[in-house]
């Protein structure tokens, strides 16, 4: 793997589990002004088991050739909501209510976790996923530049 995309794996492995957990107390809190301390433990478990499958998911991505890649890892994170919002829906917290177009747009995300940039998965992830997306690009284009060229 390149340095930038490894640099990105990285820090998404030092924060991942900590989302995680923080999507289903921070949740709880705002819908039902509680975290039960059952559910702070099974958002601990959930997270345990979880990062570990998201981490292989970003990994695969990262790992993949810039040109075949067709999707990118806040897509992934953005998947990787459904965990807990499974762990919410367990614990029988209400769905929250979403503007028409996160309705429209991410319909199985009823708890409204999805991540829009990498600030709101964690701050330190907010560089290396600027550079990430910097190298990706250039990657792309000096390609596509070295393609005209031949």
């Amino acid at each position: 793997m390149h340095d930038y995309p490894q640099q990105l794996a990285d820090a998404l492995g030092e924060v991942i589990g900590t989302w995680l957990i923080r999507c289903v107390i921070d949740t709880s809190l705002r819908v039902t002004g509680a975290c039960a301390p059952a559910l702070r433990t099974d958002a601990s478990d959930m997270a345990r088991k979880a990062a570990p499958v998201v981490m292989a998911e970003l990994i695969a991505l990262l790992d993949t050739d810039v040109d075949t890649q067709r999707t990118n890892p806040l897509s992934v994170l953005r998947s990787a909501v459904r965990h807990p919002t499974a762990l919410l829906r367990q614990a029988g917290i209400p769905e929250v209510r979403r503007d028409d177009f996160a309705v429209r747009s991410f319909p199985a995300d009823v708890y409204n976790l999805n991540p829009a940039t990498w600030a709101d998965i964690d701050e330190s992830l907010v560089e290396p996923g600027v550079i990430w997306g910097a190298w990706k690009a250039k990657t792309v284009l000096d390609r596509r530049r070295a393609d005209k060229l031949r």
